[in-house]
């Protein structure tokens, strides 16, 4: 495993800790999709495989976060997100791998067979499963009633703080690094979903610092409320300013050399919805590329990557898809293991009409 941070900043060591639960670099390759026009070449980047156990973006994030909370001596994490959440669930397999216990507050999102799964899966790895909602005082009533005195740390939702975004500030270096070793082409465009902007932001931050000129293409998947504007770049500053604290090698203001757009087109009416654009958008991974992508995240990045492959403005752009969506198969769910009466009642109508997997 290398560390592309602490290899470029040296001063980091010991100051940004880390555990190594990734398998670092992700490969990259080239491969050919249709477009009107006939076929292209675009690169891929594989986040997909960080780790053989349970891969994905999460884990590039988890890694600070989770040692950071070992540095704390917590013995639980608790964080955040929907029932069907692969932020939740990379949580609880890698916090219980390290000993911790894990916390779920989650809310309702649209029903799929992914959220069945999900929670079933959280329940087999004995994450305590929170049902969190309602206005702002009691949604801060329910964090406050599990974090108390339970020697537990928090882990924000989508693990997307500067700490966590400093995980994919190593990933842009990282990429930096196998385009200078020639196996890539320098990407112009890099498309990548975006749900709480701590993988998109930590990129653009990653390949500014490495002298690169790719455009992040930060595909919004989550309302506004969550993913804008205002806050990715209150995010992107706050990261490039702790990491100067730590190593003043490190721009202070590298936040506004980065290269960041938000692509707000391909929402699809909301969280976990899709459309026919993101349903092609699979279609097209499945059989071009062999890639197993989903609705709610990857699908729409790389809907936005064929609508640009199409255009004419682009012709001659080398586009990446950065593939954030595990790829290995989920542990296996065993029925002996699970004990409904840990869900709460309101998640339990997402075992209805034939949606729970045997």
């Amino acid at each position: 495993m290398t560390d592309y941070l602490v290899n470029a900043y040296p001063a980091l060591a010991g100051k940004l800790r880390k555990v190594a639960l990734a398998n670092l670099p992700t490969p990259v390759g080239r491969c050919a999709i249709p477009v009107a026009s006939g076929v292209r070449d675009i690169g891929i980047k594989y986040d997909n495989l960080t780790s053989s156990y349970y891969g994905g973006n999460k884990l590039r994030k988890l890694e600070y976060l989770l040692q950071h909370a070992i540095d704390k001596r917590a013995k639980r994490v608790v964080t955040f997100g929907s029932v069907a959440s692969n932020h939740a669930l990379a949580t609880t397999l890698y916090a219980g791998r390290l000993g911790l216990g894990c916390t779920c507050l989650l809310s309702h999102q649209v029903n799929s067979p992914a959220v069945a799964r999900v929670l079933r899966l959280l329940m087999q790895f004995d994450a305590e499963i929170i049902r969190y909602g309602g206005d702002y005082r009691s949604r801060v009533e329910t964090m406050r009633k599990y974090v108390r005195g339970r020697r537990s740390w928090v882990i924000p939702l989508g693990g997307s703080s500067w700490r966590g975004a400093a995980g994919y500030v190593g990933a842009g270096l990282e990429l930096a690094a196998q385009v200078e070793a020639g196996e890539i082409d320098a990407p112009a465009r890099i498309y990548i979903a975006t749900g709480t902007m701590g993988s998109a932001g930590g990129l653009a931050l990653g390949l500014a610092l490495a002298g690169l000129q790719s455009v992040v293409q930060a595909v919004r998947v989550s309302p506004e409320e969550i993913m804008n504007r205002r806050r990715l770049d209150h995010l992107m500053a706050k990261t490039a300013s702790m990491l100067n604290v730590l190593d003043p090698g490190i721009p202070a203001d590298l936040h506004r050399r980065a290269q960041i757009q938000v692509r707000d087109t391909f929402f699809a009416g909301g969280y976990a919805r899709s459309n026919a654009a993101t349903d092609a958008a699979i279609d097209v991974a499945r059989d071009a590329l062999g890639l197993d992508l989903e609705p709610t995240y990857t699908g729409k990045a790389m809907a936005a990557l064929l609508h640009d492959a199409g255009r004419a403005r682009h012709r001659d752009a080398f586009l990446m898809f950065w593939n954030t969506y595990n790829s290995n198969p989920l542990p296996e769910v065993r029925n002996s293991a699970i004990d409904m009466r840990a869900l709460p009642a309101e998640f339990l109508h997402y075992f209805d009409r034939g949606l729970s997997p045997e």
